[in-house]
């Protein structure tokens, strides 16, 4: 049995409280000069793409935003990175995470990692605030900052894992774990399996009917999540 669990971050993993809206909206300001930043729903999408969602609903030119996108992420990832203790403080890792990492982390055959919309600075930074990056191989990871495009994300993580670890997963070997409909099509999208989790921002209601190979309210039941990701 081999497996690659690819794991979305916020939603799934960790809830980081207004840190990442924060840096986010402020970086974005800071960059373009704006007085009111636009409100934009940042679940399952990716930082570039939030910025450039922002950017577009201030009627910002096209060719400004291409030119401040690198700019702002940059901001982005600066803001953020102060606010480690505050993540600490006003956010929480998901029922049954620590747990379910800890035991797949220990289980034969099972490599973990990130797929996240985050970009690579952001995404550690809401790792190390709770630890969490200790159970995962993230450097062979695929973050934001490889394609704000999420549903290209998976070929890049089994690209990177071949590359750099020499090891390559067929698509069946494959699960993403999300809390919305865009970690479904970012599996989809490569023939790759997805479980969805209802502890996202919207919450199961928004997830119950997708059409996913497993759908959980939460990932609190350690043996439960382990048979349906080793199961074949």
């Amino acid at each position: 049995m081999r497996r690659l669990v690819l794991w979305d971050i916020d939603g799934t993993l960790v809830r980081v409280g207004p840190a990442g809206r924060n840096a986010i909206e402020r970086g974005a300001a800071r960059v373009a000069g704006l007085t009111e930043v636009p409100f934009v729903q940042m679940g399952g999408k990716t930082d570039p793409q939030i910025v450039r969602e922002i950017f577009t609903l201030a009627q910002l030119a096209e060719h400004h935003i291409e030119e401040l996108l690198s700019r702002a992420i940059a901001e982005v990832e600066a803001a953020l990175a102060q606010e480690e203790e505050s993540i600490r403080r006003d956010g929480r890792v998901m029922p049954g995470v620590v747990a379910l990492l800890q035991r797949l982390a220990a289980t034969e055959g099972v490599r973990q990692t990130v797929l996240t919309g985050n970009v690579v600075a952001n995404a550690a930074v809401k790792l190390a605030a709770f630890g969490l990056e200790r159970f995962m191989d993230v450097e062979a990871g695929a973050y934001g900052s490889d394609d704000a495009d999420r549903t290209r994300l998976v070929p890049i993580a089994l690209e990177r894992i071949r590359r750099l670890r020499g090891v390559q997963y067929s698509p069946g070997e494959v699960w993403v774990i999300g809390d919305t409909a865009h970690d479904l099509a970012c599996a989809r999208a490569a023939g790759a399996r997805c479980l969805v989790v209802g502890t996202g921002v919207e919450g199961y209601d928004a997830v119950r009917d997708l059409s996913a190979d497993a759908i959980l309210e939460d990932l609190s039941d350690t043996e439960r999540v382990v048979h349906i990701l080793t199961a074949d």
